[in-house]
């Protein structure tokens, strides 16, 4: 998803809590991997491995001037032969440790050994945020969850859009300068905007 189908999806949801709660989140996040420097971990489980929000905060982390955003992908089937940004395995969850940001990203609940090593990481020191159904164990062990339940108005991957593109746009600009994203939001927002009324 786009810059400009962001705004739009911002201008669709303007009025209702998600806007507030990812902007929250989106700042909790960011806030949490620039104050600490250590890095940003993203898991997800077997079946769901969110790749898609990785690659976004990859790239929010460009064109932000905010290098900490880009994260580390925890997989749970990393093979050694696999590209190294893809070849990090569950493993790295037992190296979890103080100033570092771990995010779960689960659409339901977690398997234990997951849960186990995500509380590990957390009694190490870890920031542990938690992105999904917002149900069983897992909220209760985060720093901060954002709760998208089954049924909602929204599906958990147009919020992790919503969440990534906030996480970006919450940073400074580079040198003082407004981001190509910014810049982008702004010319979407005049072309969507109503024209000027006639006097």
């Amino acid at each position: 998803m786009d810059a400009v189908r962001v705004a739009l999806l911002r201008e669709v949801l303007a009025g209702t809590e998600w806007l507030g709660a990812t902007r929250r989140f989106a700042g909790t996040l960011r806030g949490s991997v620039v104050s600490h420097g250590g890095g940003l971990l993203i898991v997800g489980t077997p079946e769901y491995e969110p790749w898609h929000l990785a690659a976004h905060l990859v790239d929010e982390a460009a064109w932000s001037g905010t290098p900490e955003l880009a994260p580390t992908l925890v997989r749970h089937g990393a093979r050694a032969s696999d590209p190294a940004h893809l070849a990090v395995g569950l493993g790295r969850l037992e190296a979890a440790r103080r100033g570092e940001t771990l995010l779960v990203v689960a659409p339901g609940e977690p398997t234990a050994p997951l849960l186990e090593r995500v509380s590990d990481a957390r009694r190490a020191g870890a920031t542990l945020l938690s992105l999904g159904a917002g149900d069983g164990e897992l909220p209760s062990l985060a720093h901060e969850t954002l709760a998208v339940p089954e049924g909602a108005e929204l599906d958990l991957d147009t919020v992790q859009h919503l969440v990534s593109a906030a996480a970006g746009e919450n940073a400074l600009p580079p040198r003082g300068r407004r981001g190509f994203r910014d810049r982008l939001s702004r010319l979407a927002d005049l072309l969507t905007a109503p024209p000027p009324a006639r006097w």
